[in-house]
């Protein structure tokens, strides 16, 4: 038996630690998987005991056998105590974010402990840093480290994923695939808000700023695929439909994470596979406006970088610990087509949404679906910084439709 193998099939005294249960989106995640009460052994943990007692009380109000629930104290930068923790379970899942600041032992410590892993981060210049400092040695111990999954970046990578599926079945191959928000309602978290802040104060390291620039920017070395254009935030009129485009927000987190799907799938989508994502705002001159305020606005947003206006936008904005409210999450939903074309010009639609708000409502429950995938489910025994398709694929899809999240793909 390898050392990979003989991690892997070692006893454990938990199935799966929920890391960050105290915070908002992790006090989500919590009361989802303690309403479907997976037949696993599981256990919340954070920083502080009192703060994990109340979250448990809370959850047993929900449901009287969360009194049970076991609680694991731990300081997210103690690197001692995270591959203590990381050594009592097979999986962790961790909403403790900004990740750049809070998550990069807990990381380490499930790549050296051979345990498997999944965040929510949309950092793509830390997931970068995560990858050249411990996929390697996730390799060796056989720990799948799947950063990004939630909102970023399952439905993109997911969604890509399908109509692959969809055409390898037929014994065809992608060659393009448009990702387009049809509608999304929802609202931001504290937690959400922080992470943006500390990426865009770290938009002053040259380094960091390469990253986020590059197209490829989380593809393994040497492994670039075709010739990608780097981001616009311009405005784009669709030449089929004459409907306008805008920029999206979270396009420079997805399509860096789909890139390295198909890198790590051996180029399954093909070494010159296109993939852009974009919003769809309408038509007309109605639509040209928001397309235009969308792109000033994200163009504006650079200006985070500067401390004083960071300083000044903390004020007005939500802190961590706060988000939307039941209500609210209930109430939002959000709509994604992705149009695919196959290299002999085959047509074909996916569709990704949920009746949630996106960000928390169904950010939570595609956490806790990857969470338990990686706890219960029979996946390829590969280990590394990996992706949500790469690593749990149809899978995690299948889970996902049954928690009531549309995936579905269609010939157009």
């Amino acid at each position: 038996m390898t050392a990979s193998e003989q991690r892997r099939s070692r006893d454990t005294e938990f199935e799966l630690i929920l890391f960050g249960a105290t915070g908002f989106t992790g006090r989500l995640v919590a009361e989802y998987l303690v309403k479907k009460r997976p037949a696993i052994r599981w256990a919340l943990a954070g920083r502080s005991r009192d703060k994990l007692e109340r979250v448990r009380d809370e959850l047993s109000a929900m449901e009287p056998s969360a009194k049970e629930l076991s609680l694991v104290v731990g300081d997210s930068q103690d690197r001692a105590a995270m591959d203590a923790l990381a050594r009592r379970t097979r999986v962790v899942c961790t909403t403790a974010g900004p990740y750049a600041l809070y998550g990069s032992e807990l990381l380490g410590a499930c790549a050296e402990q051979g345990t498997d892993y999944c965040d929510l981060t949309g950092e793509t210049h830390w997931v970068r840093k995560m990858i050249d400092a411990h996929h390697a040695r996730a390799v060796e111990t056989g720990a799948r480290i799947v950063p990004s999954c939630g909102f970023d970046s399952i439905p993109s990578d997911l969604g890509v994923f399908l109509l692959h599926e969809h055409l390898a079945a037929r014994g065809k191959r992608l060659a393009e695939v448009q990702y387009r928000v049809l509608r999304m309602k929802g609202a931001a978290s504290g937690g959400t808000i922080a992470s943006g802040l500390d990426t865009a104060a770290r938009m002053l390291d040259p380094t960091v700023r390469r990253v986020l620039a590059d197209p490829y920017g989380l593809n393994p070395e040497g492994m670039r695929g075709g010739a990608e254009e780097r981001d616009s935030l311009r405005p784009r009129r669709d030449p089929e439909t004459g409907r306008w485009l805008a920029p999206f927000f979270m396009a420079m987190v997805n399509t860096r994470v789909v890139r390295r799907t198909n890198a790590l799938l051996d180029f399954a989508y093909g070494h010159d596979f296109h993939y852009d994502e974009r919003v769809d705002v309408g038509a007309g001159l109605a639509g040209l406006t928001r397309a235009a305020a969308t792109s000033t606005g994200l163009t504006l947003s650079g200006l985070m970088a500067l401390a004083p206006v960071r300083k000044l936008a903390t004020r007005f904005l939500p802190a961590p610990g706060e988000g939307p409210n039941r209500e609210q999450r209930e109430n939002g939903s959000f709509e994604i087509e992705l149009l695919g074309r196959g290299t002999e010009g085959e047509r074909l639609r996916a569709r990704v949404g949920a009746k949630q708000d996106p960000g928390y409502g169904a950010t939570s429950w595609m956490l806790a679906e990857s969470a338990l995938c990686l706890a219960e489910d029979e996946l390829p025994r590969r280990g590394g910084l990996l992706t949500p398709a790469s690593c749990m694929g149809m899978k995690l899809v299948e889970r996902l439709r049954a928690a009531h999240i549309t995936f579905q793909v269609e010939a157009t």
